[in-house]
């Protein structure tokens, strides 16, 4: 059954997936969760399919079939797979969703004759709506017959293929998280930071994001050095000590994400990392240094 597809989880990336490739031609089969109504749910959300309430012969009708579930989920699908239909697999192809993990994790059905392989969309999922994915990474890596079916979805989807071994899943994934998790909290930090000054979250939200888009449209079109901005590019040490200062009045976690902040600048993207580390270093101990003097006194 070529083109056509079964979609196990009906999760924000298992809908969106099965939306935007049912509109680009392939036949969503169906879709299995372990319950009807959320199976029924996804149907109506992809537009077309069958509803399946758990694993059955006739949900895995199709030669593809594409796991969408928590990554936790998914060394469990592929045994269950495994024990209730060792003898259909051969000739199949099993693709799973996750970031961090690999098509190792697809060994049983493997070990069956099936095709297996991973296929990850670098890009978040809200779960409103399709966000769009022509022209988005998908790091794809597994078996070669997996990796046809992988590139044949991403060509549809408009998506650029990024080809990876499997033993640089978890460090890709760890990249993308840093990209996305990790730079939205330290956005949310800055807000935090100005709403405490009388600004309304939308005035600093807005002013925040300006900024940020600016430095990331830089880093994009001129390159990280030309980019880099801030006291610490400028080699500013009194600007720092008095940030350091000013976020006394926070949680500890905002000085140490400052602190950790600048000393990995530091390492990317000064010219030289060793003296400026070493200059972060001295301040950080100056700051110490105050605020114990600051107790006693």
């Amino acid at each position: 059954m070529k083109g056509h597809l079964t979609i196990i989880g009906a999760g924000r990336v298992g809908r969106a997936l099965g939306r935007a490739l049912g509109e680009t031609g392939w036949k969503i089969f169906g879709v299995v969760t372990r319950a009807k109504p959320s199976a029924r749910r996804a149907v109506r959300f992809i537009g077309q399919g069958h509803a399946f309430a758990g694993i059955s012969r006739q949900a895995l009708a199709p030669g593809n079939i594409l796991i969408a579930t928590p990554d936790s989920a998914i060394p469990h699908v592929a045994e269950r797979l495994a024990q209730l239909f060792a003898e259909d697999w051969k000739g199949k192809t099993v693709l799973h969703t996750s970031g961090a993990l690999d098509s190792q994790v697809l060994q049983p059905l493997r070990a069956f004759g099936a095709s297996v392989g991973s296929m990850h969309p670098l890009q978040t999922f809200s779960g409103v709506g399709v966000p769009p994915l022509e022209g988005r990474a998908f790091v794809i890596e597994g078996d070669p017959g997996a990796l046809r079916l992988a590139r044949q979805m991403v060509r549809a989807l408009g998506g650029d293929v990024l080809h990876l071994p499997a033993s640089g899943k978890v460090l890709y994934h760890a990249a993308a998280s840093m990209a996305a998790g990790q730079v939205l909290a330290i956005v949310e930090a800055a807000t935090t930071a100005m709403m405490s000054l009388g600004i309304k979250r939308r005035d600093a939200v807005r002013a925040l994001l300006h900024l940020t888009r600016q430095v990331l449209h830089n880093f994009q079109r001129l390159g990280p050095s030309a980019a880099w901005t801030g006291p610490l590019s400028r080699g500013d040490s009194g600007v720092i000590a008095a940030h350091f200062a000013a976020l006394r009045g926070f949680p500890r976690e905002y000085r140490n994400a400052y602190d950790s902040l600048n000393q990995l600048a530091a390492r990317v993207l000064s010219r030289d990392p060793e003296d400026t580390i070493s200059q972060l270093a001295k301040l950080h101990n100056e700051a110490k240094a105050a605020t114990a003097a600051g107790r006693h006194g």
